[in-house]
């Protein structure tokens, strides 16, 4: 059968008059039936090589519609893949959608990736209208403010397509096409990147490409498989098991333009700022493990290349992450020597290394040394092909719980939760890296992450100090004072390693000298030193710009008064360091 992959897949719309294409290579024969075919279904004429085409006079947007596929002796009903909008994830038909959207004129360039800091963001738990109503984009616009605000200026949305159940976390798409209705579909998503775009903040979306839901209806489509497995769109060997539904066939022309094609339609017809790929080492190898060339799969490897070339082509600015758990170089080196070219990666290391330096990460001794290996981290001498967080939707779940609630579970929100909190988001705002806060973690959101809680938004007026402690945070990692620049720079080094104490500083510059060096002394320990000595990278006078004991950030804090640390000819320096306390100085 010819591997010839066609442009206009899915419906063009011009005027009334649509053309509906379909690859379906192993029907003996298709109709489609809907809205704009009352009388009896239309057939679709095969084109040779496993295409299928009609054109049909009076279609309009929000008709419905879908595909009677014949093969052998039975006829299936099935999805448009690439229909742009479902009536329900559960048995739904396919809808035609309008193209037209008012973007009102905006533009939007999103900021380098240096000066970028991440908001992650699930539509449905972010904002409620109400406690039984999920989240929608409509109600998450109402808090684009208060983001802004923060200093946000990139929102990553966990994956917003058409889901089983259309709730979820949303890794596990029914159509890849779709935005999910009930979180208020095509137009909804728009009208938020629009709104975003007013504010200054970007938008990064989550997709996932590591495997498709064993409900969607790309299973066995038209009806043919190997090994009763999920056919056309599949692998039909055991690279097709991934734990989560059938991995897609990447060796597959069609397959891959199915992909490719999905990735232009967000950043073209959503005009996104970007787009993280979920578990990319899911999609590379079948046991998702690094340096394991039995199970790899090249076909993967090339299609990830292709992506980001794509993506780079269509946006230069958006920003491509990828989710891979291997922390491999080659994630974000240059195509040109092998990489996939990446701008980042999540580095899942970082959160665990903030837990066990806190003591709480179950059956493990409390130490210095993994905050120092993350903090030291770079992949191909570049820091900000990193995105760096103290927690996500999945440290924060999967049997775990938020890091205030793994500090404290009777009390999420007691003293020594907020301060450890404080500390946390301090390190990972000042660390190198694009620094990410999940949602709520700004105001001690309680519990596990998951799907159908909604964020308690009246912690948001009760720790309004703590959310102001993290702007201040934010405006310094964005140097926005004009006197921290070197947050924005290349350059880490550890001047201070107290293993027994828990006290650990760093020094972060770009060019170094007044204005950009910029030091940070965190204790992390529950010791309180009312006088602790450090040598300093530098002799002279250091201006405290974040001092976390300040009782305006919560008013049973330490609220030790120290405005500068000087140094002796030496360079060795005094300081009262409570509990918990992150200290971030400057030369003037």
């Amino acid at each position: 059968m010819p591997h010839q992959v066609k442009k206009n897949m899915g419906v063009t719309l011009r005027g009334k008059r649509a053309e509906f294409r379909l690859w379906a290579p192993f029907a003996s024969a298709i109709q489609i039936a809907g809205t704009f075919t009352p009388d009896h279904p239309i057939p679709l004429e095969s084109e040779q090589d496993g295409y299928w085409s009609v054109t049909i006079d009076d279609v309009e947007p929000g008709h419905v519609y879908k595909y009677l596929i014949k093969t052998g002796t039975n006829v299936i009903e099935k999805n448009d893949p690439r229909a742009r909008a479902i009536t329900s994830s559960d048995q739904g038909l396919s809808v035609i959608v309008d193209d037209t959207f008012d973007w009102e004129d905006v533009t939007f360039v999103p900021p380098p990736h240096d000066q970028q800091v991440i908001y992650e963001l699930h539509v449905g738990t972010f904002h409620r209208p109400d406690a039984s109503t999920p989240g929608t984009f409509d109600s998450a616009i109402e808090k684009l403010d208060y983001l802004s605000d923060l200093g946000v200026n990139m929102i990553e949305l966990m994956p917003v397509t058409s889901m089983a159940y259309s709730n979820g976390w949303g890794y596990a798409p029914n159509y890849i096409y779709s935005v999910e209705a009930m979180l208020g579909g095509r137009h909804g998503l728009m009208k938020f990147v629009r709104e975003a775009h007013k504010r200054g903040i970007g938008v990064i979306l989550d997709v996932v490409y590591n495997h498709f839901s064993g409900n969607t209806d790309l299973w066995q489509f038209d009806g043919w498989s190997e090994n009763n497995r999920g056919g056309i769109y599949f692998y039909n060997d055991e690279r097709g098991d991934t734990p989560w539904g059938g991995r897609p066939d990447y060796g597959r022309p069609e397959v891959r333009q199915f992909i490719l094609d999905n990735i232009t339609m967000w950043l073209t017809e959503y005009r996104l700022d970007g787009l993280r790929i979920d578990s990319t080492i899911y999609m590379r190898n079948t046991e998702g493990r690094d340096n394991d060339p039995a199970h790899d799969i090249p076909d993967a490897w090339f299609l990830l290349q292709d992506i980001v070339a794509l993506a780079h082509k269509i946006n230069p600015q958006a920003i491509m992450i990828a989710e891979d758990c291997a922390n491999s170089a080659f994630l974000t080196k240059a195509r040109a020597d092998n990489g996939c070219a990446f701008d980042a990666q999540w580095e899942l290391s970082f959160p665990h290394a903030v837990r066990d330096s806190l003591g709480v990460t179950p059956n493990h001794p409390r130490t210095l040394a993994s905050i120092r290996n993350v903090l030291e981290k770079s992949y191909n001498g570049n820091v900000f092909e990193k995105v760096i967080f103290s927690d996500s939707h999945d440290t924060a779940a999967n049997g775990s719980v938020r890091l205030n609630d793994a500090i404290n579970p009777q009390d999420p929100t007691s003293l020594e939760a907020r301060q450890t909190l404080l500390l946390a988001n301090s390190l990972m705002l000042t660390g190198p890296g694009i620094p990410m806060l999940l949602q709520g973690s700004e105001f001690l959101q309680k519990g596990a992450f998951n799907d159908w809680e909604a964020l308690e938004w009246e912690q948001a007026t009760k720790h309004a100090g703590i959310i102001t402690a993290h702007r201040h945070l934010i405006d310094l990692r964005l140097n926005h004072h004009h006197n921290t620049a070197g947050l924005l720079g290349q350059h880490t080094a550890i001047f201070h390693q107290d293993d027994n104490n828990g006290v650990i500083g760093y020094h972060r510059w770009q060019d170094g000298g007044p204005g950009d060096d910029v030091l940070v002394v965190a204790n992390i320990s529950d010791q309180n030193f009312t006088t602790y000595q450090l040598t300093l990278p530098r002799s002279g006078a250091w201006k405290v710009r974040f001092n976390s004991t300040w009782s305006g950030y919560s008013s049973d804090f330490a609220n030790v008064s120290i405005e500068h640390i000087t140094t002796d000819d030496q360079s060795l320096a005094t300081i009262s360091l409570p509990a918990y306390t992150v200290l971030i100085v400057s030369q003037e």
